[in-house]
Order: C-alpha cells, then structure tokens, then sequence
C-alpha cells in the first residue's frame, strides 16, 4: 500500500458523516444559556445530548469553558443572546438586573426563568413576573424548575418526567415543550404567566398531601400509647406496688402500633361509606360533598401507606419480643414455678387454638396491607386496568381491614368478659381499637343489600330523584340489547 494511502484515517467516511450530522437542523432553535452554574452545566451536557446547539453566556468564558461540554459554546453573555433563538435565564433571581444591559438584543426572543425560591410564596408577584418586569419586549416562559440539576443531566428515567411549563404566549411555550419532549421530559402546560407562582411553589412544598395523614397518625398513636400505658404500667404500679415501666420503649409501643393500625385502615374506607350515604340521601351524584369530606377522600392513599407502616413494624417489634432479657427472665420464672409444683404438662387447649388462630390471621392481613401498598406505587398502579385497580384497593382491602378485625377478635377472645382486664374501669385497648372497624365492615355490609345496592348504583348511572332523566340500563335477558328506564320519583 503507497505511504500515502496509509496516511488517511480508516474510519474517513464515519467522521465526515458524524460531522455533517452535528450541524443543527435549520428548524431546531439554538439555545443560549446565561449562568454557568450547576443547573447550566446540567442543561448544556442534556441539550448537547439532544442534539440542540447550545451557546452559554458566562462573564469569565475562559475560566468557564472547562466546565461544559466541548460541543457547546462558552462566550459572553452579549454574544450568547445574541445568537440564541430560545434563552435559557439560569441565574439567582437577585442577578436579573446585571442582565438588564441585554435588553436590546433579547428583544422579542423566549426567556425561559427556572429560576426557584428558598421558601414558599404566597403574596407574589413570582419571580418569573419580575423578570418579565425587567424584560418587557421579551416573551417569558416559565419552567424547568421543578426538576433537579441531576435528574436534568441523567435524562428521566432518574427522575420526574414532567416539567411544569406557564406563559403568556403559545409560540414560546409550543418551543419550549418541544425542547422538553427532545430531552425526555413531558411537559405540562400549566396556563397564563399568573400561574407562575404556583409553579415556583411546587418543589418547595414538603409533603402536602402528608401533613393530615401523618398528624392523625401521630395523634392516633399518642393516645393509645398513653392510654396502654394508664392501662398496663400505671394501674399494676397503683394498686399492687408492681415496677413494671421496663414495658414502655418496646411492649406499649408493639400494642400500640397495630391500634393505629387497624383504625388508620378504617378511616381509608369511611370516607367511601359517607359519601355513598351522602348519595343515597341526596338522590344525586350531581352535589358536591362537602370539603371536609372531599380532602379525606383525597387523603385515603396516604392514609392507608401509615396503616401499612404501622403494621409492618409491629409485625418487627413482635419478632423481637422474645429477645428482649425480660421475657427471658419470664420464661425462667414460669418454668421454676412449674417444676417447684411438680407440674409436667402446662398444656393448655384453648390457648393454643387462640394464638394460632390469631397469628394466622394477622399474617393473613399483614400480606392483604402489603398488597394494597405495592398497588398504590404510581409504577404498579399504572400497569392495571381500572377494574383491577378497584377490585385490589376495594375488595382486597375491605378483605385485609376484615382479616385484621379478625386478628384483633381473636386477640381479645374471652377477655372482653373478665372483669379484671378493666383497669380503672376503663375497657382493654383492643375493645377500644374494635368499635370503628366493626363500624365501617357493618355499613359496608349494609350497602351491599340488594334494595340499598340497586339505587346506589342507579344514583352513579346518572339517576336523580324527583328528575325526568331517561337513561339506557344494559338488558342480559334480551341478547345484549338495551332498553330504556325512566326514572319518575
């Protein structure tokens, strides 16, 4: 071969085809960014990536430079929004006004603020109206700043995919969404620029769909701590001199979690009975419910997650009751106290029938719950059909709070006669725990009587009563056909 045909690369034609497919799309804008902070870096590595031409605005490029991909761009901040057709504004919002010398040439070209607070903003204006102040002749979009530096650079599948988008111009945000969808992202148009605010507040939220669940949980669990404590340690101490404080950090704590348990679960499926009897009452579901009701249906996820939780340490804590040194010591007493009688056979029949019975169903029910918490992840939820759906959150759940009333009946089994488990005259926990859950299993019971049934689901179908509302109701005698009812209550 002549020297100077080995002097040509092997790969010629891969590299004149990789660089002729790097210059951009006249169709796909180039995008500036000004900030060289770690949301620019993140942006510029994804939009490279995307295979958009990028161009960032720093005020030292030369020290910048290093920190970017070598496919963008680093210059001046006058020569970045020069050239960008769509502008990234990746500053703290107090350095807006060193930007204001750009004004001339950003002049009718889309900022994009992702721009967030430190703390919630109630009062407004938001920070991308304050931008649009400084920048009146620009077209201003709001977004991106619902998602992190890192989920940006590492693409969605790290991360959210849905980038909340508001502005006052349809162009500028059908560009930006464009610019969303090439990088993976989904994004949502959340209206006007007024709604920016609303939009600046969302990641600054901390769990507000938790804050009612968590306090009921809280509450919950103080009050049947302190009442397992008047019940079990104080009233021993009171009346017979018995110490028996060592119960607090582990044995309270183990009864009272499956208390906050077992009711949490109940108060998942109440609202739902309150409202079909709202239903029945009104004749109609064409009526609001009420807000009180209307936030406690919306809280019945979170609601059932802390049952779950609850439930799944006690089922740890009882695990490690027979670790602890004082069951040990227990067990030696009993077993001293039976060889000094000369007993041999402490068999006893009905309490081996009772705590088999009872450990059985609270398996039973600890499996049910843990099946309802693995359908309400948005990933498995999203992957069943909306009657597979009902039938696990509705009659898999009414099954697990049945199967933990059950575990907690047979808890009890005759104990709710002696009249030496009344402390203080006050009934024992699990009688206490007992009265909600029976409560909501007996109206669900009620509701599915065939009368009761029949109207509810007419109600649901559109029927009003004292209304004229012609409806089609399916007929299974007439081959599939249907046929018309007429309501005239």
């Amino acid at each position: 071969m002549p020297l100077e045909e080995m002097k040509k690369p092997l790969l010629q034609s891969r590299i004149r085809t990789l660089e002729a497919s790097s210059v951009s799309d006249p169709v796909t804008p180039l995008v500036g960014i000004l900030g060289t902070g770690d949301f620019s870096r993140s942006l510029a590595h994804r939009l490279v990536a995307s295979g958009y031409q990028v161009v960032v605005g720093s005020r030292t490029p030369k020290r910048s430079a290093a920190l970017f991909p070598e496919e963008a761009e680093v210059t001046t901040q006058l020569d970045a929004a020069t050239q960008a057709d769509l502008v990234f504004v990746a500053l703290f919002p107090e350095h807006y006004s060193t930007l204001v010398g750009l004004r001339q040439v950003l002049a009718g070209k889309p900022l994009v603020d992702v721009s967030n607070g430190v703390r919630v903003n109630r009062d407004g204006p938001s920070q991308a109206e304050q931008l649009a102040v400084l920048f009146p002749e620009s077209t201003i979009v709001k977004g991106f700043n619902v998602i992190s530096a890192w989920t940006v650079q590492t693409g969605p599948r790290d991360g959210s995919r849905q980038v909340l988008i508001c502005g006052d111009s349809r162009a500028a945000k059908a560009s930006l969404s464009q610019v969303a969808r090439a990088m993976g992202f989904v994004p949502v148009d959340m209206g006007l620029l007024s709604s920016a605010l609303e939009v600046e507040n969302a990641p600054l939220y901390l769990f507000p769909a938790w804050h009612t669940p968590a306090r009921a949980t809280l509450l919950l669990f103080v009050f049947f701590y302190a009442f397992n404590i008047l019940h079990d340690v104080l009233h021993p101490y009171v009346t017979a001199g018995k110490n028996s404080f060592y119960k607090l950090p582990v044995e309270m704590v183990n009864v009272t979690l499956p208390s906050v348990a077992l009711v949490m679960l109940a108060l998942v499926y109440l609202p739902g009975l309150l409202a079909a009897l709202l239903q029945l009452s009104w004749g109609t579901k064409y009526r609001r419910f009420p807000d009180w009701l209307d936030g406690w249906l919306q809280w019945r996820k979170q609601l059932g997650l802390c049952s779950f939780l609850c439930a799944a340490l006690h089922a740890v804590y009882s695990l490690c009751l027979p670790m602890r040194r004082s069951a040990r010591y227990k067990l030696l007493n009993e077993a001293f106290k039976q060889v000094k009688v000369g007993l041999d056979v402490s068999w006893v029949e009905d309490q081996v029938w009772r705590m088999e019975l009872y450990l059985s169903a609270g398996i039973l029910a600890l499996g049910l719950l843990s099946l309802l918490a693995l359908a309400s992840l948005p990933s498995v939820g999203n992957a069943l059909n909306w009657r597979e759906f009902t039938f696990i959150q509705s009659r898999l759940g009414y099954s697990a709070l049945a199967m933990a009333t059950l575990h907690t009946l047979l808890y009890g089994w005759d104990r709710a006669f002696d009249p030496a488990r009344y402390h203080f005259y006050l009934p024992p926990t699990f009688l206490l725990v007992l009265v909600l859950p029976c409560c909501v299993l007996l109206g669900r019971l009620a509701l599915t009587a065939p009368c009761v049934a029949r109207r509810l689901a007419q109600i649901r179908r559109g029927w009003e009563k004292g209304s004229h509302i012609r409806f089609t109701l399916p007929d299974e005698d007439n081959g599939g056909l249907s046929r018309e009812d007429v309501s005239r209550v």
